[in-house]
């Protein structure tokens, strides 16, 4: 049997320490057909000079930063591979990592499949294993900070981690990748999503082990990008019946999460998602008709894929968290069963 041709995408910005070991890693991965495509999306190390003179490799210059949702869509059509595979330029992948993660995507009924993600300062501890998916849209890390060994069984997961996760070429074609107005952050999401509502499911591959260099960073452009991309999720991607159900728990997530901003100093950044959402309404209403006509899943049969308690385990929790998560139970247990089940 022919190993599964497979195309690495990688995005190079900024210093880049470890574009270097990340790309010789992938290079070396077994069990596959490999060739990596590395976007240079504003790197200012001396990694991007090493990295595009390695066998197998083809460095893509957009010209100017196109962001990890357009930077990943600029490569991925350079791509000759039948497999898609997305490897952040800080994450090292065991040498075959890249085949197993293939390999179970390739399965009847699987969407995509994500690698298990190691924190690079001790990899017997887990940095996500699939991110939870909270009803509001909130998501973050799934089991950060917990041992390898609590998380090696196959599982299902709510969300991929764009950090190392495989698709078929095909398929990312037919969903035209992520887009482009996302930016950053939140895109694994909307993927994730949008492969579950075409009847997919979406696993998590423990013997896939990838170390990541991760840091836990917030600035401005993170904390802007974050929540309006949360929200053009949910706009776009929930039918129109479960918005209106829970239409009075997500103002009070929107109510505490401007009152999170404006206490720690970003609320300028809150309040510019909810301009770019309104300035973009158009192309916001044209991206809900698309998702909504393509899904053959309700969002009542994805219900079981969702929690009703926030608890990242990266910051702390805010005042209130408990009474917030108290509150978003008791709606959710209301509510569940009302949702559209097509």
């Amino acid at each position: 049997m022919r190993p599964h041709r497979v195309t690495a995408v990688m995005l190079a910005y900024g210093p880049e320490p470890w574009l270097v070991d990340a790309a010789r890693a992938v290079l070396a991965s077994t069990g596959v057909d490999i060739e990596l495509v590395v976007v240079d999306n504003g790197c200012t190390g001396d990694g991007i000079d090493v990295v595009k003179n390695l066998p197998g490799v083809r460095v893509v210059r957009p010209g100017t930063n196109t962001g990890y949702s357009g930077g990943c869509n600029v490569g991925a059509a350079e791509a000759t591979g039948d497999w898609l595979v997305f490897v952040n330029s800080d994450a090292i992948v065991a040498a075959d990592a890249l085949a197993a993660i293939v390999a179970v995507a390739a399965e009847p009924g699987v969407g995509a499949a994500m690698a298990s993600i190691r924190l690079a300062h001790d990899p017997t501890l887990i940095n996500t294993s699939g991110n939870p998916l909270h009803f509001t849209g909130l998501s973050w890390a799934g089991g950060n900070g917990e041992p390898a060994s609590a998380h090696a069984r196959r599982t299902v997961v709510p969300s991929l981690s764009g950090c190392c996760f495989a698709i078929s070429r095909s398929r990312w074609t037919e969903l035209d990748g992520f887009p482009d107005e996302y930016f950053a952050y939140h895109e694994d999401t909307e993927i994730s999503l949008r492969l579950w509502q075409r009847g997919l499911r979406l696993e998590y591959v423990p013997e896939a082990v990838v170390v990541h260099h991760y840091e836990f960073s917030r600035n401005d452009l993170k904390l802007y990008l974050v929540e309006r991309n949360r929200l053009l999720t949910l706009l776009t991607g929930y039918q129109g019946r479960t918005l209106a159900l829970l239409a009075p728990m997500l103002l009070l997530t929107e109510a505490a999460m401007l009152a999170a901003a404006l206490a720690d100093g970003w609320g300028r950044q809150k309040t510019r998602g909810w301009a770019w959402l309104w300035r973009n309404r158009g192309w916001v209403r044209a991206r809900r008709r698309r998702l909504q006509t393509e899904r053959t899943v309700g969002d009542g049969t994805l219900a079981g894929l969702m929690t009703a308690r926030v608890a990242p385990s990266n910051v702390a929790a805010p005042p209130g968290m408990g009474i917030f998560n108290a509150v978003a139970a008791a709606w959710w247990a209301l509510v569940r069963p009302l949702l559209p089940r097509r």
